[in-house]
């Protein structure tokens, strides 16, 4: 079993900032690497940002520049700090792991970007 426990999400004036969290434990052993999705609603779910054990990233066109992942390896645990947020950057954000061929999917955290 693993579990992935998400936190940091809510309400937000555009041009602010939040910072999201994934934690995940359980049967992680092999656990490879971390990231975010997000799904706005009427849309497909899209890649936010990735990030490998070694700290290798991967993000999203619509994010880059504005958030930031980072992960700690001893906690095993993924941080999203998102800056300059954008109405259009509301969705629930997911946290995703990998480890050997498997994936899961956390239950998702809501974000919401409005005056």
């Amino acid at each position: 079993q693993v579990q992935l426990v998400e936190s940091g999400g809510g309400l937000v004036q555009p041009g602010g900032s939040l910072t999201l969290s994934c934690a995940a434990s359980g049967s992680i052993g092999g656990l490879s690497a971390m990231g975010w999705y997000r799904q706005a609603p009427g849309k497909q779910r899209e890649l936010v940002a990735t990030i490998s054990r070694s700290g290798v990233t991967n993000y999203g066109t619509s994010v880059r520049g504005r958030f930031t992942i980072s992960i700690d390896n001893v906690q095993n645990t993924v941080y999203l700090q998102m800056n300059s947020l954008k109405p259009e950057d509301t969705a629930v954000y997911y946290c995703r792991v990998w480890l050997g061929g498997m994936t899961y999917w956390g239950k998702g955290t809501l974000v919401t970007v409005s005056i």
